[in-house]
This record gives C-alpha cells, structure tokens and sequence, in this order.
C-alpha cells in the first residue's frame, strides 16, 4: 500500500490532534463549571424541595395521626356522655318511682288515719246521743211518773198522758 498522506481536509475532512484535543478540555471545562455553578445549585435545590416535600408528607400524617386520635377521643367523650346520660335518666325514673310509692304509701296511711279519727268521732257521738237520750228518757219518765201520781187517772187517761208526754218530746228535740 502505499502511503498517502491522510489529509482530512483535501477533501472537505481534517483530522487536526490539537484541535480535537483543545476542544475536549474546553468541554471538560464548560462541564466541570456547569457541575460547580449550575449542577450542584440544581441538584441542591432539588435536593431542599425533595426534603421540603418529604417534611409536608410527614407533617401531614402526623397531622392525620392527630386528628384521628383527636376523633376517637371525641367519640369515646361522646360515648361516656350517652352513658352517663342515659344513668343519669334511669337514676331519675328509679327516684320518681320510689316517690310516687312513698306518696302512695303517705296516702293510704292518711287515709287510714282519718277513717280511724272518724270512726273513734262516731263512736264518741253515738255514746253522748246515747247519754242525751237516756238522760230525756229519764226525765220524761220521771215527768209522766209525777203527773200519773198527781192525777190519779184511770188506765186510758194515763195511757194518753203517756203518748201527748212522748209526743211533746219528740217535737222538742
């Protein structure tokens, strides 16, 4: 083969070493100093907003966590509350019933009480009508027996004697 001579750029192509070579440390270079001024800020920004986010997804579990804690307290207080309620009504019910038996109760003892009082009155009236009509009868037959001696009737005189004295004492009471 023979040996000619490569020239890249006899027709339209060159192959230069130092340019090629001048080129790659300029691109390590503009990458080196991207990497320093733009790569690292990015990524350090990325960086801030992924923790950024990482903190408000944890805020807000913790926030849920909260609240569902919050919300069974809240209907544990809600539960003990009917509960309590509730006791509170059948106590009220139970203490309204043991009056009603005591006022009852109260009731009937009065109510004995005052059949007795009348009773033992009606009793007590009875004897001093009793009393009252024994004393009229006596009078009244110590009366018919003076005006019998008085007069010394005949049986039919006396027997009507009788009736007018009897008849005059019924109207006088």
């Amino acid at each position: 083969m023979s040996q000619l001579p490569v020239v890249l750029g006899a027709g339209g192509l060159s192959f230069n070493a130092g340019d090629m070579i001048f080129q790659l440390i300029a691109m390590l270079i503009l990458l080196a100093l991207l990497k320093k001024f733009a790569l690292k800020p990015l990524l350090g920004i990325m960086k801030q907003r992924e923790d950024y986010i990482g903190n408000e997804i944890s805020s807000a579990e913790q926030k849920h966590v909260q609240a569902e804690k919050l919300l069974e307290e809240q209907r544990a207080l809600l539960k003990e509350a009917r509960e309590e309620s509730h006791t509170l009504i059948e106590n009220a019910k139970k203490i309204g019933e043991k009056q009603k038996e005591e006022i009852i109760q109260a009731a009937r003892q009065e109510s004995e009480r005052l059949k007795e009082s009348a009773r033992t009155e009606i009793v007590k009236e009875k004897e001093q009508a009793v009393a009252a009509l024994r004393e009229q009868v006596a009078s009244l037959s110590v009366l018919i027996a003076s005006k019998v001696i008085e007069r010394e009737l005949d049986e039919q005189a006396q027997e009507k004697l009788i009736q007018e004295y009897l008849k005059e004492a019924g109207e006088s009471r």
